[in-house]
């Protein structure tokens, strides 16, 4: 595949990537969009944390949009891919539990945690989302690959990009995290007034 079709591949499924509310029923991009940006709008206001978590790529991605998060657009926002961390709860835990013993030991009620996995099938990941309902946070998930993952029904709000290559996926989920960190850095006032849309979240 040349650049210049990978690219053209890549915005078509940039542009099909798909919404749910929690139990799986559909909503439109636009209205995913708006809803995600008034999630982390209520989060500044309240002063609640967020948490990023993902393994591998989605590691990556997890710590790059931390920065934007909290420099851009002033949120409390960590992400626990600190080495010594994961291999003391991995070792005493097993690795299936990394992240939601974390979120038992952190989380508040109110707090977000954004959940991302390319397979949206790393249990790991399903046990974090768990963990945080548990708590009485909220939960946005970005998952790929198959439609019927796990994970993109377990959030209050899910999103899906439909593509089984890593990179597309990863790239994707960047790209739309950067869209939320940038729209709130760069239109305060739009994204304070901003309501979630009736019934979706």
């Amino acid at each position: 595949m040349t650049f210049s079709n990978s690219a053209a591949e890549f915005e078509k499924i940039l542009r099909a990537s798909a919404f749910k509310k929690k139990g799986g029923d559909p909503i439109s991009q636009s209205d995913g969009i708006n809803a995600a940006l008034a999630l982390l709008r209520d989060l500044r206001q309240s002063k609640k944390s967020l948490y990023i978590i993902g393994n591998g790529g989605s590691a990556a991605v997890a710590s790059h949009i931390v920065n934007d998060f909290c420099n851009g657009a002033n949120l409390k926002a960590i992400t626990f891919n600190e080495p010594s961390l994961l291999t003391c709860y991995g070792n005493d835990y097993g690795y299936e539990h990394i992240f939601s013993k974390r979120i038992e030991n952190l989380a508040e009620p109110g707090d977000l945690l954004i959940a991302v996995s390319s397979s949206g099938n790393s249990e790991n990941i399903i046990r974090a989302v768990s963990s945080m309902h548990s708590r009485n946070g909220n939960v946005f998930t970005l998952s790929g690959f198959n439609k019927s993952n796990s994970l993109q029904t377990m959030g209050d709000l899910n999103c899906w990009v439909d593509s089984h290559s890593y990179g597309h996926v990863e790239i994707a989920h960047l790209f739309i995290l950067h869209y939320l960190a940038d729209t709130l850095k760069a239109s305060p006032q739009s994204w304070e007034t901003q309501k979630i849309p009736s019934g979706i979240i």
